[in-house]
């Protein structure tokens, strides 16, 4: 049974733009301990040059980043589309209140995930109903 759910999740193929490389390297090793695909970019532009090119079944996106920030890659990808299509956003804070959560989520991000508010089995768990 386990070896059916990693062949499933290994189809699944998710993205993690984050510059923090703890936080990064963190949620990668989990993602893949699971199964699932995972890339990476460490800050803002690689991560909007890996989404424009598309193709990823979930985006994690973190807000403050240098080069372009979470929110700045939202709006960019307004006028460009992926030439492949994505799954959703999720942007990734450490801030429960802040108000650019607000704004990301007017600019195409499914939901914020409060990085310092979960534990890394409650970060799977979000990952896996985003990806169900």
């Amino acid at each position: 049974m386990l070896g059916r759910k990693v062949l499933l999740n290994e189809m699944k193929k998710v993205l993690i733009v984050d510059d923090d490389r703890y936080i990064r390297e963190l949620y990668e090793e989990l993602l893949k301990s699971e199964g699932y695909t995972v890339e990476t970019a460490v800050d803002g532009e690689d991560g909007l040059n890996k989404i424009s090119a598309g193709g990823y079944d979930l985006i994690l996106l973190d807000v403050m980043m240098p080069k372009i920030d979470g929110y700045g890659v939202l709006v960019k990808l307004e006028d460009q589309a992926p030439k492949t299509k994505n799954g959703p956003i999720i942007i990734l804070t450490n801030l429960a209140n802040d108000p650019i959560i607000d704004q990301a989520l007017t600019k195409g991000a499914k939901a914020a995930f409060i990085k310092s508010d979960h534990t890394p089995q409650e970060f799977l768990q979000m990952v896996k109903e985003y990806l169900t």
